[in-house]
Formats: C-alpha cells, sequence, structure tokens
C-alpha cells in the first residue's frame, strides 16, 4: 500500500514527524550516533577552515550522512533482535555483530576518503 493512501497510514507529514522522532530517539539514546554526529561536525569544521572545494564538501557530507545513515539501521537492527530474542542466543548475537561490523567497515573506508579529501586540501 502506499502511505497516505488509506486511514491505517500516517500522511506525508505524520511520516516525516516520525521520522524525526526516531533520529530523537537514537541521538538520546545511542553513544555511537553522539560520537558520530560530533566526527560529523568536526569534518564540516575541518572543511570550512580548509575551504574545501565543492566536489569536496559533497564527499565529505555525503560520507557524514551514509555513516550516520547506516548507524541508524544498525541501532534498528539491533533494537529489533533484542525484541525478538531477550535472551542471548548466538544467532542473534551474530546478526548484532554483522550489523555493526558493516558500520564500521564504512567508517574505515569514510576515514580514508576522509584523510584524502583534507590532505588534497592541505597540499593545494
Amino acid at each position: 500500500m502506499i502511505p497516505g493512501s488509506n486511514r491505517d497510514h500516517p500522511d506525508f507529514r505524520r511520516s516525516f514527524l516520525f521520522a524525526l522522532q526516531g533520529l530523537r530517539t537514537a541521538v538520546s539514546t545511542e553513544r555511537n550516533i553522539k560520537v558520530m554526529l560530533a566526527v560529523g561536525t568536526c569534518a564540516v569544521v575541518a572543511g570550512l577552515v580548509l575551504r574545501i572545494d565543492l566536489l569536496s564538501w559533497a564527499v565529505i557530507l555525503l560520507c557524514c550522512g551514509t555513516v550516520i545513515s547506516a548507524e541508524l539501521l544498525n541501532t534498528a537492527i539491533e533494537t529489533v533482535v533484542d525484541l525478538v530474542s531477550p535472551e542471548f542466543h548466538p544467532l542473534a548475537g551474530r546478526a548484532k555483530d554483522i550489523a555493526a561490523a558493516a558500520v564500521w567497515v564504512l567508517c574505515l573506508v569514510v576515514g580514508v576518503v576522509g584523510l584524502a579529501v583534507f590532505a588534497h586540501a592541505i597540499v593545494a
């Protein structure tokens, strides 16, 4: 079904508000989101200080958004796993570990991209 086409689905505005509520909840309860937002803020400040070009801004902002989105998805996966498997289960632990590993790999790649962008800006 298309959201908003039925009384059971929220309209676009309410869906947007639910998304903001989810972001607010994640920021207030998840340490890793706070760390990633802080690192993203540092990257933006570094971009301003180094006066990076438009393409570099696009790369930095895309990387920041991708990492934060991946961490939000990881948090959602961990929440659902905790809901369906409140007691420890090896498969539940595996699912959570793999989701966390996906974010970790992305952070490593984004770190390398950030180093390349900022090293280029410093040299230039």
